[in-house]
């Protein structure tokens, strides 16, 4: 079953195209949509319930096959910045890049999100 969309993909789009546009400068609540539309298309790329991926304050998702964790902290978790998330979601950051520059947490054997990463809806046209 796709996950269910919260975030219309047309305003998801223009959010994350004001922040391909100005990235340092975009609005708080511009990029906030930005990082749930993202967090949903991985979602719908990987889907699973193996790794969670976390974007404080902006959202969360459940993402990858695998084991499906229930209860306490989950064993695979990514944790990183809206600005960081948008530079991995579009191509702008490798995850290479990110995770030496500490710049992303990564915990669990299934936690490496570069296969799925940039996402296609994502990168700039």
């Amino acid at each position: 079953m796709p996950p269910r969309r919260r975030t219309d993909p047309v305003e998801g789009r223009a959010a994350l195209a004001a922040w391909l546009a100005d990235a340092d400068g975009a609005p708080r609540a511009t990029v906030r949509v930005a990082v749930r539309f993202t967090l949903e298309e991985l979602a719908a790329v990987a889907p699973g319930n193996a790794v969670e991926v976390r974007v404080p304050p902006d959202g969360a998702v459940q993402v990858v096959a695998g084991p499906r964790h229930t209860r306490g902290t989950p064993p695979n978790v990514v944790e990183t910045d809206p600005q960081t998330w948008l530079g991995l979601a579009t191509g702008r950051l490798a995850w290479t890049e990110a995770a030496a520059a500490g710049r992303l947490s990564a915990s669990g054997e299934r936690a490496d999100l570069s296969p799925w990463l940039p996402l296609q809806a994502a990168r700039p046209r």
